[in-house]
């Protein structure tokens, strides 16, 4: 039997194979593993699909360590994810400007009063115990135009921007033969973000792990293409198999971007028991909550979201909510109350079953796509 042929024009674009990407997924929380680390990449890249660095979390530095690693080990084209925060500056809000790490510690004494009585509740009242954790202020996140300047000096294939509008880098990425994608979960922000000049534009429905918007997949993929016309589009938010893949080429867009099935592979980066809890997880088995980041994120459900809703806290703003919530999930980690612990992970989960390589899940999906766009989908569907 032949190689499987799945080809769009994004292929073109791109210089890759198959029309899909690995989302570029970062760790949520302080001192987590990035969901998308080197040898995902690599091995997404390789299979011919395109993968796509989670930098958020990393260091500057680190950011351009990796960048060389994963050009070491392949020489297929790849991506980097980086966060662009509208609004940051945590720093020098808690007056720590200039320093490049600080004991988190430290910083949650600077947190508002209810925020850390609650805190301090918790943990008396589950008998947490103390962990220590140094929190990195030299981050992607936190130095986004030194983080983007690197891209660009290594001339990196493609600029994905997790978070945040891209558009004003365009014109330095083009010079250097950057391709810059961005991502939306309405059809205004799409049509802003193709306005900004942007080459390509994922639209992430409600289903979607990690950070997500409130539009469903279905309604969101063609309201995404209708605006951003003539920008192409990408598909993503609950979609891990070859049947997903195929609804949305069916439905026009060029490509998907796949980001919890990639993770519940063997070279995904999320812990062993956020990936256990995938692989176990139902259909109501994810939950979106403003716990973990300030933003709305859909993640594993475990008793934390419970613990959170009853505290009516107000989320504070993003990224300084993560500062509360990854003090108190190192706590439950090293206590191992693991049913208070789960990462990102979206609604699709209920599909995946077993932890597999990521080469192994890419020819999957390629090899179904192809089996229902070539021979079941013409069998089920009669035209005149």
């Amino acid at each position: 039997m032949g190689k499987k042929v799945l080809k769009t024009k994004l292929c073109d674009m791109l210089g890759i194979e198959y029309p899909i990407l690995s989302a570029g997924m970062g760790p949520t929380l302080i001192g987590e593993s990035a969901g998308a680390p080197v040898e995902l990449v690599v091995a997404v890249s390789e299979a011919g699909g395109l993968g796509v660095l989670g930098g958020a979390g990393s260091t500057v530095d680190e950011l351009q360590k990796a960048i060389r690693e994963i050009r070491a080990q392949t020489d297929k084209p790849f991506g980097v994810d980086l966060l662009l925060p509208k609004h940051l500056d945590v720093g020098g809000a808690m007056g720590m400007k200039g320093i490049d790490q600080v004991p988190l510690s430290k910083i949650l004494e600077r947190l508002p009063k209810s925020h850390m009585d609650w805190f301090h509740k918790i943990k008396k009242e589950m008998e947490l115990p103390d962990v220590e954790i140094m929190v990195r202020m030299n981050t992607t996140t936190m130095r986004p135009k030194e983080s983007i300047q690197v891209c660009i000096e290594e001339k990196v294939p493609l600029f994905c921007a997790g978070l945040g509008n891209p558009g004003f880098m365009v014109e330095d990425a083009h010079a250097v033969g950057m391709k810059v994608l961005g991502i939306t979960g309405n059809q205004k922000n799409a049509r802003r973000m193709a306005e900004s000049g942007i080459d390509l534009l994922v639209a992430q429905g409600h289903e979607g792990g990690g950070h997500t918007g409130r539009i469903g997949t279905m309604v969101l993929i063609p309201a995404a293409i209708d605006a951003a016309y003539p920008v192409p589009v990408l598909a993503a938010g609950g979609i891990g198999d070859g049947r997903g893949v195929a609804a949305a080429l069916a439905m026009g867009c060029v490509g998907v971007w796949i980001g919890t099935r990639f993770l519940a592979t063997k070279e995904g980066g999320a812990l062993d028991i956020n990936k256990q809890k995938i692989i176990e997880s139902t259909d109501e088995g994810t939950r979106v909550s403003k716990a973990y980041t300030g933003k709305t994120l859909r993640a594993s459900y475990n008793r934390f979201h419970d613990i959170w809703d009853a505290s009516k806290l107000r989320p504070l703003p993003f990224p300084t909510q993560v500062l509360l919530s990854s003090a108190l999930l190192a706590s439950f980690i090293e206590a191992d109350k693991t049913a208070y612990v789960g990462g990102l992970a979206g609604q699709v989960s209920v599909l995946i079953d077993e932890i597999k390589p990521a080469r192994q899940v890419l020819e999957e999906l390629v090899e179904e796509t192809v089996e229902i766009l070539a021979k079941k989908l013409p069998e089920n569907v009669k035209v005149q």
